[in-house]
């Protein structure tokens, strides 16, 4: 058993941490060995650090681990072919193309908020933070009471709770 290591180096030799290969175990990606019956040390073999080399190089790649258990299941399946990987690839570029595209609005947006900040001054009159204040009012759903005392927010994702207006 001249291959076999135990969790250390198993973890060593895949560049990942001990409890990175117990969280992958709990996730099902890689089988934990057997405890050996005389007791001891479970032993990992060189596939096991392999598959884990595999997942941490999916994960470099944007692939969650749901996907990456496709993935798995696709290298072990002997009807699969390379079509069925591409296709994986295709549909991950696709979401990477649009998380850049919304992080290609978020720094126009941003250029536009640096560009009408005047750069100094009393911060009551920071343009950049008024206009995030009326970005998530209208995100959240603010609206005035009727005395126009306070703002109450309805609909928010992150609970209901009253924000004062300044002067209010």
């Amino acid at each position: 058993m001249a291959r076999a290591m135990t969790i250390a180096r198993a973890a060593e030799q895949a560049g990942v941490g001990v409890e990175t290969i117990r969280f992958y175990e709990r996730r099902g990606l890689i089988e934990q060995p057997l405890r050996p019956s005389g007791g001891g040390y479970r032993h990992y073999e060189r596939e096991t650090v392999e598959r884990i080399r595999f997942i941490r190089q999916a994960q470099e790649l944007g692939f969650s681990l749901c996907e990456i258990a496709e993935l798995l299941a696709l290298k072990t399946d002997p009807n699969a072919d390379c079509s069925d990987v591409r296709m994986q690839a295709v549909a991950k570029r696709q979401d990477v193309d649009g998380k850049i595209a919304q992080l290609e609005d978020i720094r126009s947006a941003l250029d536009v908020l640096i560009a009408r900040c005047p750069g100094g001054g009393d911060l009551s009159a920071c343009t950049i933070m008024d206009a995030i204040s009326e970005r998530w009012n209208a995100l959240c759903g603010l609206r005035a009471d009727r005395r126009g005392a306070a703002w109450r927010r309805t609909g928010c994702r992150r609970g209901q709770r009253l924000v004062r207006t300044p002067g209010s």
